[in-house]
C-alpha cells in the first residue's frame, strides 16, 4: 500500500506546478479526481501527456449551471483541492475557499500562483523567468555574461509544485490531528526564495558575492564545475572536501604540491585553467571510466536522450516506459521498492459516469447532467 492510498484530492485541470502536483500525489497512492473541461481537455497538445497519469478525470463545463454543484460535491468528499489559476478566477466560478470549505470545514485548499493571491504583481501574468528574476535567484544563475534560466525546474517544479506539496501535506496531517481545513497560498517567487536559503545566508554572511561564476556552487570554483572533453562532451565535477579534491587531482594526474592551494580564490582562474587543458585530452568515455569508483565526484554530462539508458539509472529504474513513452519514475521509493511501471495515462472525462456514481449520482440525474452538457 502506498503512503498516501485513502486521501483524495481534486485537482483544476491546467499547465505547469498544478499537474506536477498532482501526478506526484497520484503517484503516492492518493485517489485524485481531475476536472477537465467538458468535451475534452483544451490542454491537448500543450500539456505532455504523461503529466496526466494515475488520475481519474470527469468533464466538468464550470459556466454552465448544474457544473458548481458538482464541484462542490467533489470538494465535500475529498480531503484537498489543488488549482493554479489567477487570483480571483476560482472565486468568479463560485469555488473559492469560502465556497469549498463551506461545502467541507475540513478540505485543505491549495492554490499555486507565480505571484501569490496578494501583492502589487498578483494580478499580472509571468513564467517560471519571471518568478526566479524577482525572487533573486535568476541572477545567480549561470556565466558572468549573463543569467540563464535553470530550464523550469526552480520556479514551476521546485518552488512551486513541491512547496505546494509540502504545504498540503502539512495541512492534510494538522486536520488528521484536529485542525480545521486551511488555505495554502503556495507563489513560486517566494518558494524560489526559499530554496534559495543557502545562498542568502552565505551572502549575508560574506561568503557569496553577487558577481556570477565567482562563487563555490555558481561555477566559480574550479572543483565545481563542468569541462569540455577531447569528444566536445563535458564532465561534471563537485570535488568539494580535501578528500574528494585529493582524489579528483590523482585521476587528473595532477601534483597537489606543483598548484596552487584549493581555497586561493585569486588562483581559482589559473586552476581552472589548467584543470580545462587536462579534460579537453581525453574523451567524455574515457575520463568516466578514470574516475569510476572513486570518490573524486566526477561524473559525466549525460542528454536526456543518454541518461536512461545508464547503467545506474537502469538499475535504479529511474525511468519507465508505458504505451511506448519514457517517463522518470515516481520518487521517492519506500522499503526499496521497485519502481515498476508508470501509471496508465488518462482522457480528458474518461471516469466522468464513475466519479458521479462514487458521489451518489443516480444514473438518470447523470444521464440528465450529460444531456445538459454539465458533464462529458
Amino acid at each position: 500500500m502506498k503512503p498516501l492510498a485513502g486521501v483524495r484530492i481534486v485537482e483544476m485541470a491546467g499547465l505547469g506546478p498544478v499537474p506536477f502536483a498532482a501526478m506526484w500525489f497520484s503517484d503516492m497512492g492518493a485517489d485524485v479526481i481531475r476536472i477537465d473541461r467538458a468535451g475534452g481537455s483544451d490542454l491537448a497538445g500543450i500539456e505532455p501527456a504523461f503529466m496526466r497519469r494515475g488520475r481519474r478525470s470527469i468533464g466538468l463545463d464550470l459556466k454552465q449551471p448544474g457544473a458548481k454543484g458538482v464541484a462542490l460535491d467533489l470538494a465535500a468528499s475529498s480531503d484537498a483541492l489543488i488549482e493554479g489559476f489567477r487570483p480571483g478566477v476560482m472565486e468568479r466560478l463560485g469555488l473559492g475557499p469560502d465556497e469549498c470549505m463551506g461545502a467541507n470545514p475540513s478540505l485543505v485548499y491549495g492554490r499555486m500562483t507565480g505571484w501569490g493571491q496578494h501583492g502589487p504583481w498578483s494580478s499580472m501574468a509571468g513564467h517560471d523567468i519571471n518568478y526566479l528574476a524577482l525572487s533573486g535567484m535568476l541572477h545567480a544563475i549561470g556565466p558572468g555574461e549573463r543569467p540563464v534560466p535553470p530550464l523550469n525546474l526552480v520556479g514551476d517544479y521546485g518552488g512551486g509544485a513541491m512547496v505546494l506539496i509540502a504545504g498540503v501535506l502539512a495541512s492534510i496531517v494538522a486536520v488528521k490531528s484536529g485542525a480545521d481545513g486551511c488555505v495554502v497560498d503556495a507563489a513560486m517567487t517566494d518558494g524560489a526564495a526559499y530554496l534559495g536559503s543557502l545562498e542568502y545566508a552565505l551572502l549575508g554572511e560574506g561568503w557569496w558575492t553577487p558577481q556570477r561564476e565567482s562563487n563555490l556552487l555558481d561555477g566559480g570554483a574550479p572543483y565545481y564545475r563542468t569541462y569540455e572533453t577531447s569528444d566536445g562532451e563535458h564532465m561534471a565535477v563537485g570535488a568539494i572536501e580535501p578528500q574528494f579534491y585529493a582524489a579528483l587531482l590523482t585521476g587528473l594526474g595532477l601534483d597537489p604540491e606543483r598548484l596552487p592551494h584549493q581555497n586561493s580564490l585569486a588562483n581559482w582562474p589559473e586552476l581552472i585553467d589548467q584543470f580545462a587543458a587536462v579534460f579537453l585530452t581525453r574523451t567524455r568515455g574515457e575520463w568516466t571510466q578514470i574516475f569510476a569508483g572513486t570518490d573524486a565526484c566526477v561524473a559525466p554530462v549525460l542528454s536526456m536522450a543518454e541518461a536512461p539508458a545508464h547503467e545506474h539509472n537502469l538499475a535504479r529504474g529511474t525511468f519507465v516506459e508505458h504505451l511506448g513513452v519514457g517517463h522518470p519514475a515516481p520518487a521517492p521509493r519506500f522499503h526499496q521498492e521497485s519502481p515498476g511501471e508508470a501509471p496508465t495515462l488518462v482522457t480528458a472525462g474518461e471516469h466522468t459516469d464513475e466519479i458521479l456514481s462514487g458521489l451518489g449520482y443516480e444514473p438518470d440525474r447523470i444521464a440528465a447532467l450529460r444531456t445538459s452538457k454539465v458533464v462529458s
